[in-house]
């Protein structure tokens, strides 16, 4: 939900990661094996602790991937990459694609674009409700593309990862 991962992602961005996206998306995206289990608490090191006690409600707890999964038929597990292409047949509920200008976020049921919110947005903002979003641009509305998958380069692509 929104509501959760805005804040802890614009938090990520502003303080664990300095501000540098390439850092933040070496490890939300490119080092990751397979996908995300939780994003927790270990993303708001370095953010003042009023943030952090807002955000948290006090408690800590750690990002963890998804490293025990099994496959029917006994073969490796692969890298959960959802795209444009993949997202219907995913249990996914919405998309956050990491931008230069801010991380875009979209519901998957019925959008394949939305609108993308400021990397310099106060991390205590209600993203609860959308249209209180400080957002860069609006929410946009395209078609689905039946192409192959785009590279996995968050900010030149519609390639996310699973949040």
């Amino acid at each position: 939900m929104p509501a959760s991962k805005l804040p802890l992602l614009i938090t990520a961005f502003q303080y664990r990661f300095g501000r540098d996206l390439e850092a933040m998306t070496r490890h939300l995206v490119d080092d990751v094996a397979i996908g995300w289990e939780e994003l927790g608490s270990d993303l708001l090191d370095g953010a003042p602790p009023r943030i952090v006690a807002a955000l948290t409600g006090g408690d800590a707890w750690p990002s963890r991937t998804l490293d025990n999964l099994m496959t029917l038929d006994g073969s490796p597990p692969t890298r959960m990459t959802v795209t444009e292409s993949t997202v219907a047949n995913m249990d996914v509920e919405w998309g956050y694609v990491l931008r230069p200008s801010g991380v875009e976020v979209f519901p998957t049921n019925y959008a394949v674009a939305g609108p993308v919110v400021n990397w310099d947005a106060d991390p205590l903002t209600d993203f609860g409700n959308p249209a209180s979003w400080p957002t860069v641009t609006p929410a946009r509305s395209r078609a689905p593309s039946t192409a192959s998958p785009l590279p996995a380069r968050p900010g030149t692509s519609r390639t996310t990862a699973r949040l």
